[in-house]
């Protein structure tokens, strides 16, 4: 019974160590795995064979003790220890590695059926963890490990990273995502010094008198009015002279302004009156009606009079040709007879005028026309009034027809050339016709007040706009934050690296790939930001190496060699003994 017991105990001990050398060997053999995490056996004695119990002590005898023996050793457990392993830096941006206890969540698509291949569609995921980040983008632009699961992270809305939801699968589309800024403000530099001539008065110009063929007195067509059909303007007084305009006609209006042609505004005819080729006019030529000038189109004595802004880079010029119609069905405009009187007056005052560029939010550039006059002076102050229009804004909200007007404003300097008031300046709108609208505030406060030999100017130092850039690079921070850069210099967060942590990880189950499962003993799995709640940070352009201690494995796989030589060792002395046994008999 004694040599049958033995011989059990050593048969057991040869399996224990044959686990121990199977554990060393996978530690060594991944040393090179990219966060491997090594793991230890730890072993325990079995239930012992008693003989005696042994006996309490009397006043005659000091006792006896239990009298035992072993039954050998049993695995108590394999551990897995999860210390860091050494970072090191890699070339690829889509490696990370952790610094810290947190892992990796990867997604198997539910109903997948497979640990490989999954889906990366917004759905339901199974989680499996990791320490191994070396990661790459599959065909789908995901963030992925290299079976292709998705790296599951917090989602974005409008570049804005929401981790309330739950995560999913991380999409980085390079050459593919394209985004635009439209523009919030404009900054403006330059000198509006003091000095100069003060604006007294814009161009005037005034039309030939012009007749009603609708309003017949004695045979004698009256002068038009702002309520005269277009279909019922004719250039002499005579009834039946041929009319300007037809009901068919599209109206185009081309002045110039600032010595350049104004881009070119039209109005079908149809059943529209005089007063609304004044506010086209008004529109195409941008003028704002701001005190004291009075700057607009009127209709007085059969005369439409046109009155600009003030300032010399604010004149304009309505050469004949100017009014043009175009014939339904033709792209080309006939000449109008209007001639305008250009003799009446021009605009004074010291002006500037420069042009910038702005955005909106499709990133469709739009050119702004800004024009600054030296509206007053005084001992104490001196006023620049500004006006901004633009060819691309739309048609008012509560008009019918559309303008180049954006807005208007003041800046006031001290004697000293210091801004008084001016800036910030009001919030401006562009309202394209074929995209939204463009708010943006011209902030002057980099315009000097003070005298320069250049006199007055206006340029762009800045806008915050942009055209539509293509997404051409990614990092990622120290939180798993993916930030996405644009080629036209844009950075926006395309989604955040989620990282979960266990009560106890040594009760997680490995199940191949560097990966692991929730265990019954593990605790259910806690995702968080990195960086928060003991995850650690994540290192971008890096890996974490395997943490197996070489040197150790190996001695303690010469441990466990002689130890399975002496459990051999054992077994032969019994089979000696057993020989023994036997012999007598003969």
């Amino acid at each position: 019974m004694g040599l049958s017991s033995a011989l059990n105990v050593s048969m057991n001990g040869l399996s224990l160590t044959e686990s121990e050398i199977g554990v060393l060997g996978n530690n060594i053999a991944n040393a090179g795995t990219n966060g491997f995490k090594a793991s230890n056996v730890e072993f325990a004695t079995q239930l012992a064979n008693t003989l005696s119990f042994g006996s309490a002590p009397s006043n005659t005898n000091g006792g006896t003790n239990p009298v035992q023996t072993g039954l050998g050793a049993t695995v108590a457990s394999i551990k897995v220890d999860f210390s860091q392993g050494s970072i090191t830096a890699t070339s690829s941006p889509s490696d990370l590695a952790i610094q810290g206890d947190g892992f990796f969540i990867l997604g198997v698509a539910q109903g997948s059926g497979s640990t490989q291949g999954a889906s990366t569609a917004a759905q339901a995921y199974d989680p499996l963890y990791t320490r191994n980040g070396s990661f790459r983008l599959d065909s789908g632009y995901h963030l992925s490990n290299n079976q292709g699961l998705p790296v599951l992270g917090y989602p974005v809305q409008d570049f804005v990273v929401q981790t309330q939801l739950a995560p999913q699968a991380i999409s980085i589309p390079l050459g593919t995502e394209k985004i635009a800024q439209a523009t919030t403000k404009v900054v403006l530099g330059g000198a509006l010094p003091p000095g100069g001539t003060v604006a007294t008065q814009g161009t005037v110009e005034t039309s030939a008198t012009l007749f009603d063929a609708g309003n017949v007195v004695a045979g004698v067509a009256q002068n038009i009015t702002a309520n005269t059909l277009l279909t019922n303007v004719i250039a002499t007084s005579n009834p039946a002279s041929t009319p300007l305009f037809n009901a068919t006609d599209t109206i185009s209006f081309a002045p110039t302004k600032g010595g350049r042609v104004v881009e070119a505004r039209t109005l079908a005819t149809g059943a529209n009156k005089v007063s609304d080729l004044e506010n086209l006019m008004t529109g195409a030529l941008g003028l704002q009606p701001v005190p004291p000038d009075n700057a607009g189109v009127t209709v007085a004595g059969g005369q439409i009079t046109v009155t600009g802004n003030y300032g010399t880079v604010n004149d304009f010029d309505i050469p004949l040709g100017a009014i043009s119609r175009i014939p339904a069905g033709s792209t080309t405009g006939l000449g109008v007879n209007i001639p305008f009187s250009a003799n009446a007056q021009r605009a004074n005052g010291s002006s500037t005028v420069t042009s910038f560029t702005v955005y909106d939010a499709s990133g469709t550039a739009q050119t702004v026309r800004m024009s600054a006059v030296l509206e007053s002076q005084t001992v104490n102050a001196t006023t620049y009034r500004y006006f901004l229009e633009s060819a691309g804004q739309g048609t008012p909200t509560g008009s019918a027809f559309p303008t180049t007007t954006i807005g208007n404003g003041t800046i006031t300097y001290d004697n000293q050339g210091r801004l008084i008031s001016g800036s910030p300046t009001p919030t401006f709108t562009l309202s394209p016709a074929s995209t939204g609208p463009i708010n943006f505030v011209a902030d002057m406060s980099q315009v000097s007040g003070l005298s320069s030999a250049a006199g007055s100017s206006l340029s762009l130092v800045s806008q915050d706009g942009t055209t539509a850039g293509t997404l051409t690079s990614f990092v990622i921070d120290e939180q798993g934050r993916v930030n996405g850069s644009f080629d036209n210099g844009i950075i926006r967060t395309l989604g955040q690296v989620a990282l979960a942590r266990f009560a106890n990880p040594d009760g997680l189950l490995q199940i191949g790939h560097d990966s692991f499962k929730e265990g019954v003993a593990s605790g259910v799995a806690q995702t968080h930001v990195a960086g928060t709640f003991g995850t650690g940070s994540i290192k971008s352009g890096a890996l974490e190496g395997s943490n197996t201690d070489i040197s150790k494995n190996l001695v303690d796989l010469i441990t466990a060699s002689t130890t399975y030589q002496g459990n051999a060792r054992v077994i032969s002395s019994i089979d000696q003994l057993v020989t023994t046994l036997l012999q007598l008999g003969r």
